[in-house]
Order: structure tokens, then C-alpha cells, then sequence
């Protein structure tokens, strides 16, 4: 059933996303914790349909009459057409006064013709897909215009994929294992709310995020740097597949992202992890040649993961990528020589551009700084290839013969 109180949360969040720039995660999160009354399905129902309107922000607008929402009511007009497309009844509220089924349904049936305003994405951005990844664009599109599916990494310092999978399921969370570490969550529910979160038994971290850190090829007793470590899913990966022995230095520019992973790592049972902040040019000269293993997760566009951040396309511009491709080959010259002589690194990113992805390993190896690495294996995930269903993402790795 749909109350007021529901749209009414819906539409203060998408005022804040689209008006005042908030990120969708965050203003989501804040709109669920205003009312601790709500129930799960409550909850379930405001985060989805805010998500939904986002994701198809541009085709709603074309099918509400093409204005932009400024006020209270046109929100409650995007949801109400969203919700027309899923195929619910409308209440005769007045806000949804004027919204005519067959009409909708009819403009909806133009717009499948046009393919950005179908797959609801800038026209600018729908060219850069083309033009890079030609045929394989619009597959990609539309999968990442879907809804991201949950994906949890065992965490093998305290549980297997299976001792995981059935601590879970006394909380009446379902999951299917997938791959050596991942299980797929077949049944959404508050997972960190249970006793195999607060445990640290596992860790929300999509499929393809996984790869990263296995493609490293690290052994116990190995000094590894995670350069762009962020938040540190990685470093916590890295920890358990050096089953806590050598030592992981997790290196980022932002210290409060360095001290949400000093929490994580104690919730995991991590204890060879070191963080430290990157406060000038120095703190990377001074580790020149100490890494047996270096991981460079760079920043980059985040187009691979639309899915789960679809505010993105909204905020995306062709100067940020033209910047953060600057960015990236920076960090791979400068940061490269971090790693000691036949040391191996791995570059990763969340995008699919091969702009962001080959091109940059290709720069980097023509480069007087690359000239004694070479290339051991890069892979591009796509989330329509092979029934694959998770983010897009790009991972090489490359060794310093020194």
C-alpha cells in the first residue's frame, strides 16, 4: 500500500539529489533514519522507488511533460509515473491528478525508439559509450540501468563462503555462493543488522570488486601497498588472502575514509594493515622500491557502477573524465615506483572506458617510467557478457622486471 508519508520522504530526498547535488546513498539514508517508525518494507519501498525515479530521471521528465520538478507536486508526479510504468493502481490522490495511463504508456512506447532517452542518460554521455565501446555500448547501457544485485565477500580470516551462508540464514537472509569468496544475496534484508556483520564474518563487495585483489598475486610475508585505498574493501581482501602475515600499508588522501578502514579491519580480525594518510608528494617518494605488490584502484568516471550510484550520470561531466584521466596517469607514473624490482601491480578501475582502462596501461608502458614493466593480464568486465550480473570493471597487472 502507498501512504503520503511515503512519497512525501521520496520526493524531500529527490529535491535534495537533483536540486541541492546530495549523493542519492547518503540522502536515502538520511530520509530512512528521520522516522525510525518506519518498518522493512516501508523502508524497502522509499529507497527503491527513490532509486527508480533517479535511474529513469530523464525519461520520467519527458513523460510527465519534459519541465523540470521544482516543486512538491512534480516529484510526486515523477513517482507517480514510475509507478504507473511498474504497473500499480494510483490512490486518487490530487497530486496524481491529470496522469493519464494510456497516455503515458503511449509516450513510453515513442520514447524505446531513442536509445539515451530509453536507457534515460545525457545525450553526451550516450555518445562517449558509443564511440568507445561500439556495439557492446548498448548492452552495457541497459544493464546498468538495472537494479545492482547484493553481493557479500566471505571474509576466510574467521568464516568460509558456507559457515557464512548458513550463519545467515538464522536471520532468514538466503544466499547462493558464487565463486570461491562471493555470495550472492537472493534475499534482501538488513545484513548489518546481524550477528555475521557485527562478527565480521563477511563483507558487501560486488563480484567483480573481488577480482581486484586475487589478480595481485600476493603471498604471506609480502609487503603490499593499497595507494588508492579509499574506504579499504580491498585492503581487507588483501589481508585475508595473506592470511595476516607481511604487512599491508593502505595509503589514501582522504584520513576519515583511513579511519572507517582502521574500524573494519578490527571488526574483520585484520592486524598487518597500516594506514596512512597522503599529505604531500613525499609520502610516495619515501616508499620508492619497498612494495612487493601494489595496488592502484584510481579514480576514475564510476560508470561501471551506475547500478548502484545512478545519481552519477547526473553529476558526470566531460570535463571531470577529461580530468580524472589526467589523474590516473599520474598516479601510474608516479606511484609505479613504489614497487621494488620484479614486484608486480595491479591497475584497476570502476569504469568500462577503454579511455580510462587499456588505453591508460597502453600509455603507461610506452612511457619512459614504464619501460621495464610489462603487461601479465587485463580483463574488462561487462555486465552483459556471459550472463554476468555485477559491476563493470577493469583490472591489469603488470611486473617491474627492473
Amino acid at each position: 500500500m502507498i501512504y503520503p508519508a511515503h512519497l512525501e520522504a521520496i520526493a524531500s530526498a529527490l529535491a535534495a539529489i537533483f536540486t541541492d547535488g546530495a549523493y542519492a546513498d547518503r540522502e536515502i539514508a538520511r530520509v530512512l533514519k528521520a522516522d525510525k517508525r518506519r518498518g522493512s518494507k516501508d523502508r524497502a519501498f522509499i529507497a527503491e522507488q527513490t532509486y527508480n525515479v533517479v535511474r529513469n530521471y530523464r525519461l520520467l521528465r519527458h513523460l510527465a511533460g519534459g519541465g523540470k520538478p521544482k516543486k512538491r507536486e512534480d516529484w510526486w508526479r515523477l513517482v507517480g509515473i514510475q509507478l504507473l510504468l511498474e504497473g500499480e493502481s494510483l490512490p486518487p490522490w490530487k497530486e496524481f491528478a491529470g496522469l493519464n495511463e494510456k497516455e503515458i504508456q503511449e509516450k513510453w512506447t515513442d520514447a524505446q525508439t531513442t536509445r539515451a532517452l530509453r536507457e534515460s542518460i545525457p545525450d553526451w554521455l550516450d555518445k562517449v559509450g558509443a564511440t568507445q565501446l561500439g556495439e557492446l555500448w548498448e548492452p552495457t547501457l541497459s544493464a546498468l540501468n538495472e537494479q545492482a544485485p547484493v553481493v557479500l565477500r566471505a571474509n576466510r580470516l574467521k568464516a568460509t563462503p558456507q559457515e557464512v551462508q548458513k550463519q545467515l540464514a538464522t536471520d532468514g537472509i538466503q544466499t547462493e555462493v558464487i565463486s570461491d569468496d562471493a555470495l550472492l544475496v537472493t534475499e534482501r534484508r538488513n545484513l548489518f543488522r546481524t550477528k555475521a556483520f557485527s562478527n565480521g564474518l563477511f563483507e558487501v563487495q560486488d563480484f567483480s570488486s573481488q577480482q581486484a585483489a586475487p589478480a595481485l598475486e600476493v603471498e604471506p610475508g609480502h609487503t603490499v601497498i593499497d595507494a588508492c585505498a579509499g574506504a579499504g574493501g580491498k585492503s581487507l581482501h588483501l589481508a585475508a588472502l595473506m592470511e595476516n602475515r607481511g604487512k599491508i600499508l593502505s595509503l589514501d588522501i582522504h584520513g576519515w575514509k583511513l579511519k572507517n578502514l582502521k574500524e573494519r579491519a578490527r571488526r574483520n580480525g585484520v592486524s598487518n594493515l597500516e594506514t596512512r594518510e597522503i599529505t604531500s608528494t613525499k609520502v610516495i617518494k619515501r616508499l620508492a622500491g619497498r612494495a612487493d605488490r601494489l595496488l592502484l584502484d584510481v579514480p576514475c568516471s564510476g560508470l561501471g557502477v551506475l547500478r548502484r550510484n545512478p545519481d552519477a550520470k547526473w553529476k558526470l561531466s566531460q570535463d571531470f573524465i577529461d580530468r580524472v584521466v589526467i589523474e590516473q596517469a599520474d598516479i601510474l607514473s608516479r606511484y609505479s615506483k613504489m614497487v621494488k624490482p620484479g614486484g608486480k601491480m595491479v591497475y584497476a578501475t570502476c569504469s568500462i572506458l577503454p579511455q580510462e582502462n587499456d588505453a591508460q596501461v597502453d600509455a603507461f608502458l610506452a612511457s619512459e617510467t614504464g619501460q621495464s614493466w610489462t603487461l601479465e593480464h587485463k580483463q574488462t568486465f561487462l555486465p552483459e557478457v556471459d550472463g554476468y550480473d555485477g559491476d563493470g570493471f577493469f583490472v591489469s597487472r603488470l611486473v617491474n622486471a627492473g
